[in-house]
């Protein structure tokens, strides 16, 4: 099991009580209740299985939701790589026959999602299991909004827009950064419009995460690459979004020194050693417990934005705009930068805040070139035409909400010129 260790979000137990007593203020006592102050924090997450051969419980999960036919969303990949067959072993064993499901592609797409359902309702399924990376998750999270609610998967983007309850879902990840197996989130493309479309509800976050760190081994390396920048972006955001709190904080930083200790390289350069792998599956998961409940920023919303028009993979898209972003974000409050970069291992004692933040966004930059991720978006088919339309469509994310930093259209063409 990876070490645990349990990083501060204060320099000091006077530091963080000082706070507390700020934050607090007077209490109103009403009648049976106590008005909670303003530090109050909320969790939300799933219940969590977690080392490995967590993918044997498979079976023992599904059970225990009711399953009786589920319906097992994944895709070619990982049908080839045999876990599908391992899985549907545990789901028989426990005396259950799945539906599967892999008409999937990266980057999931409306009429994907809406097909699957499609599958679904005629195969009278009742849990839904997903093994997979952030693509199978999101579609079969797809699928239990479109159980519950009806009409197409669109109608659904935004904040708090997925009004009835939804089929019980597990989730057995098998990338090391996506985080979607104890999210609220859920993102589809528009293949109408070329945008991603981010779906946030506290309905969507499954019941059951099921990660199992064996299933890690068998990704391409460039699959392992732009998903661990993928979780250490989750975190980085997380750690500074308007909605962070103390709970939050713990888990952000706590998978930022994971990734940073040198678990995503040597992941890549020893695939098969059991380490790393274990190592970069807690970072996603603990990175996906925080962003799920502060939402994320303007990396993400950008990265969606370029997604959708391209197609192109999610990860690399966040390693290229990542640092980008931070130099945006800490022109106003460098300060939540500093807890990050020590973290990561760099040196902030006695170094003015807004130093710190710069470094730590150059060292964002050459991680990303350590792991082979490109330094622009022009390598990913970007244009200077693509630009102002890509602005418009990132101001709608819902990402942007969390954002610690306000922007305009203006903001944000510039920061995409700077990424070219």
């Amino acid at each position: 099991m990876v070490e645990q260790e349990v990083p501060a979000s204060y320099s000091s137990l006077e530091e963080r009580e000082e706070r507390q007593e700020e934050l607090a203020g007077p209490q109103v006592v009403c009648p049976g209740k106590v008005q909670p102050s303003p530090s109050l924090a909320k969790f939300h997450t799933s219940e969590v299985l977690f080392g490995p051969g967590a993918l044997a419980e498979l079976g023992h999960c599904a059970l225990r939701l009711g399953a009786r036919q589920p319906f097992l969303v994944t895709d070619p990949g990982l049908i080839e790589a045999g876990w599908v067959d391992e899985a549907i072993g545990y789901l028989r064993l426990a005396g259950i026959q799945p539906v599967i499901w892999e008409d999937i592609t990266p980057n999931p797409k409306d009429h994907e999602v809406e097909a699957a359902y499609e599958c679904y309702a005629e195969a009278g399924s009742d849990v839904i299991i997903a093994v997979g990376g952030g693509s199978c998750i999101d579609a079969a999270k797809g699928v239990a909004i479109l159980s519950g609610n009806g009409g197409r998967i669109l109608d659904y983007g935004g904040i708090d827009q997925v009004p009835n309850p939804i089929p019980p879902m597990v989730m057995a990840p098998s990338t090391g950064g996506t985080g979607a197996d104890v999210t609220q989130v859920c993102v589809i493309t528009d293949t109408a419009n070329l945008v991603k479309v981010a779906i946030l509800s506290r309905t969507l976050v499954p019941e059951i995460s099921v990660t199992d760190p064996r299933l890690l081994i068998t990704m391409p390396d460039e699959l392992a690459a732009a998903t661990g920048l993928d979780a250490l972006t989750h975190a980085i955001e997380s750690f500074v979004s308007r909605a962070h709190n103390e709970l939050t904080d713990l888990h952000a930083l706590h998978a930022v020194r994971l990734v940073a200790g040198g678990a995503l390289l040597r992941s890549i350069e020893q695939p098969k050693r059991a380490g790393p792998r274990l190592a970069m599956a807690q970072a996603s998961l603990e990175a996906g417990m925080a962003f799920s409940n502060t939402i994320l920023g303007a990396t993400h919303a950008m990265s969606h934005q370029v997604g959708g028009l391209l197609d192109a993979p999610h990860g690399v898209l966040n390693g290229v705009l990542l640092p980008h972003v931070i130099r945006f974000n800490a022109e106003v409050d460098p300060t939540r930068f500093v807890p990050l970069a020590a973290a990561a291992g760099l040196d902030t004692e006695s170094v003015p805040p807004d130093e710190v933040a710069l470094e730590f966004a150059e060292w964002t930059r050459q991680l990303a070139d350590s792991v082979g991720m490109p330094r622009g978006l022009a390598a990913l088919g970007v244009t200077k035409q693509h630009v102002s339309t890509l602005a418009r469509t990132t101001l709608k994310d819902a990402n942007m909400t969390t954002n610690p930093r306000d922007a305009t259209a203006d903001d944000i063409e510039a920061l995409f010129y700077a990424a070219l």
